[in-house]
């Protein structure tokens, strides 16, 4: 894949990461599952079941405190991103969330999984 459509790619997953927080944030559960991909809404078929999942099992991307974007990592093909988004959660620890991606047949990207890393405590 040539450098400027891998760019593109990963800068169209970041806006599809962003929007779903946003939905969170928002308490809107229709905006937040519309980014999840398909084999994601074949586990949790409806809206409900899906935020509520979020809300009690990924809290830190539910109400981030704040987030920036890391590294991401693009197939050879363009269709898979693994984007790392550095989070602090509510609670103020922090996690790096790893967002798997995934090109759909009309051109956009959905979320198909996230894996929390905690991160280590500062040494004193």
């Amino acid at each position: 894949m040539p450098g400027a459509a891998r760019a593109d790619a990963q800068a169209d997953a970041r806006n599809v990461i962003e929007s779903q927080i946003e939905a969170f944030l928002s308490d809107d559960a229709a905006a937040a599952y519309s980014f999840a991909a398909p084999a994601i809404k074949e586990i949790y078929p409806d809206e409900a079941r899906f935020f509520d999942m979020v809300k009690r099992g990924y809290q830190p991307v539910y109400r981030p405190g704040n987030f920036a974007f890391g590294r991401s990592k693009a197939g050879d093909d363009g269709a898979r991103i693994v984007q790392e988004v550095i989070i602090q959660g509510p609670d103020g620890q922090d996690w790096t969330a790893l967002y798997s991606l995934e090109r759909q047949p009309d051109g956009s990207f959905k979320i198909n999984g996230v894996q929390m890393i905690k991160a280590a405590a500062p040494q004193t």
